[in-house]
């Protein structure tokens, strides 16, 4: 089946508090996808983020990030007022994420609506059982994240790694005697009331997009950050000295780009001792991604075949080693265990045959980038060497965005893009335009542009950009950007090119019921 789809973060959608959340803008976006028959909206990951704000350095693999909860939402429920929400300073640039402003600020705001929150357990018995169900429902991460950051709070946000020996250990009496304290009782009650409302209201959002017939499509980041709850809570799980500190760590070798390679610094999955129970660990994750999403993008999906490990001590990766990942065998076990498994293997960067066969192997859709396709000769991104199990973009969040890049390559480069497309434009916009029209034009069963290519942004408008600190994630749209004309031009190449979306059979059974009533 053609579809497509359009990549947006949540934390760029436009909004009234500083980061974009699951506030009426984003309900705003799933009718704009309805109007320009778009069936798929991509988002990056949406767990907490740590030092870096990288949401792909998550502080848990299962949690949801409370800045996308929206005030709004809570103001109507009764939590807030207005006034206590406009009383803080969320950043003053409307086009900027301002973590810091974030960071002081926002959790004072929803410490406030959880203080109200707790108040109507007292008196609201359904929503007392909603909140008891959802606490049950998901004990088996939600316990240990909230331990997890309240004690790391208390610690003075030290890494779990540096705190007392009893603790980094999870000894139950030392565990006992912190969580006793009135500070680590207070973050932990706020950190059950975040997760409870991230969950009620994404759950919320992704019904409505359920109903306008658009599927979310997650992405699940490959590695863990050392500093996290889920390398606390299971060390076991990740190659570790009795001692608790990591043996190897990620990254990549040494290469053209880089004389001393990339230390990521992520702990490395003892997939040995992982194989042994059944890779519960991963299939707790996916079955929680699933919860939230119809379909997972996987991060590095070349590390299940093979990955680098550098020793823990190391300052460069020069002396790391690769190793052999799970394989399909961590594949077979998942779909076992979870059903049919709606992957999308985020396979870009070197192609060997062991990588290849192993995407290959899993029936798991690869992507395909066109702007690595026209700076490459006869490139495996190119869309005559598109297959039909495939997802095509235009770029991703790593890219710069379009407009930007056929500024800034090479007179030869752009000829050939020219050339190949067969477009006439001179102007840059124009060009932009018959790229898209390229990716939509592709065999490929899926088709993926991100939002500031429709619009034609620029450098400006750039999410991440790999190997610098500075200005990642950031980037927010304005209101106003949904606008008809921009739906109209989108929906008029979804029809030409056969990616409306199919509007669900309905069983017969339900159709009765439909009818009779």
């Amino acid at each position: 089946m053609r579809e497509s789809g359009i990549l947006l973060p949540i934390f760029s959608l436009p909004s009234r508090y500083g980061i974009g959340c699951f506030s009426r803008d984003a309900y705003d976006f799933l009718d704009f996808l309805e109007r320009s028959g778009t069936g798929y909206w991509q988002i990056l990951p949406m767990g907490p983020t740590g030092f870096g704000n990288s949401p792909y350095q998550p502080v848990s693999a299962f949690a949801g990030n409370p800045y996308f909860i929206s005030p709004e939402t809570l103001i109507e429920d009764g939590l807030l007022t207005y006034e206590e929400a406009d009383s803080f300073s969320f950043g003053s640039n409307p086009d900027r994420v301002d973590y810091g402003a974030l960071y002081e600020n926002r959790e004072k705001l929803l410490a406030i609506a959880s203080a109200r929150f707790y108040e109507k357990l007292d008196t609201d018995p359904e929503l007392s059982e909603s909140f008891s169900d959802f606490k049950h429902r998901e004990s088996f991460w939600l316990t240990d994240y909230a331990d997890f950051v309240a004690i790391k709070k208390h610690n003075g946000g030290a890494s779990w790694q540096e705190w007392d020996e009893d603790l980094k250990k999870r000894d139950a009496l030392a565990l006992s005697r912190i969580k006793s304290e009135q500070d680590v009782k207070e973050c932990i009650n706020l950190i059950y009331f975040e997760q409870y409302e991230f969950d009620r209201q994404w759950r919320a959002l992704r019904e409505y997009a359920a109903k306008k017939n658009i599927k979310i499509i997650g992405d699940l980041p490959f590695y863990v950050s050392l500093d996290s709850s889920d390398v606390w809570s299971h060390p076991e799980v990740f190659l570790m000295d009795a001692n608790l500190k990591p043996t190897v760590v990620a990254g990549c070798p040494p290469d053209a780009f880089s004389a001393t390679g990339q230390l990521w610094g992520n702990p490395i999955y003892d997939w040995k001792a992982l194989s042994t129970v059944h890779y519960k660990w991963w299939t707790d994750r996916m079955q929680r991604n699933y919860e939230l999403f119809d379909v997972i993008r996987i991060d590095h999906f070349h590390g299940f075949c093979d990955y680098y490990a550098i020793p823990f001590e190391d300052e460069t990766a020069e002396h790391g080693k690769s190793e052999k990942g799970p394989g399909i065998a961590l594949f077979k076990e998942l779909k076992e265990q979870l059903g049919e498994l709606r992957i999308i293997a985020e396979d870009l960067g070197n192609q060997t045959p062991e990588n290849v066969a192993l995407l290959e192997e899993s029936g798991f859709p690869g992507m395909k980038v066109l702007q690595y396709g026209f700076t490459s000769w006869d490139s495996c991104y190119v869309n005559h060497r598109h297959t039909a199990n495939s997802v095509v973009y235009t770029g991703t969040h790593d890219n710069t965005p379009t407009r930007a890049w056929v500024e800034e390559i090479s007179e030869g480069e752009r000829s050939f893009t020219r050339r190949y497309i067969n477009s006439l434009n001179t102007d840059y916009n124009g060009l932009v335009w018959d790229i898209i029209r390229e990716a939509y034009r592709s065999v490929a069963d899926l088709c993926i542009i991100p939002i500031q290519d429709y619009l034609c942004l620029g450098r400006e408008a750039r999410i991440n950009t790999p190997g610098s600190g500075e200005g990642n994630w950031q980037w927010r749209l304005w209101k106003g950007a949904f606008s008809n004309e921009l739906a109209s031009s989108i929906r008029g190449m979804t029809e030409v090119y056969s990616r409306i979306p199919k509007t669900p059979e309905v069983p017969e059974e339900t159709q009765e019921v439909i009818e009779t009533s």
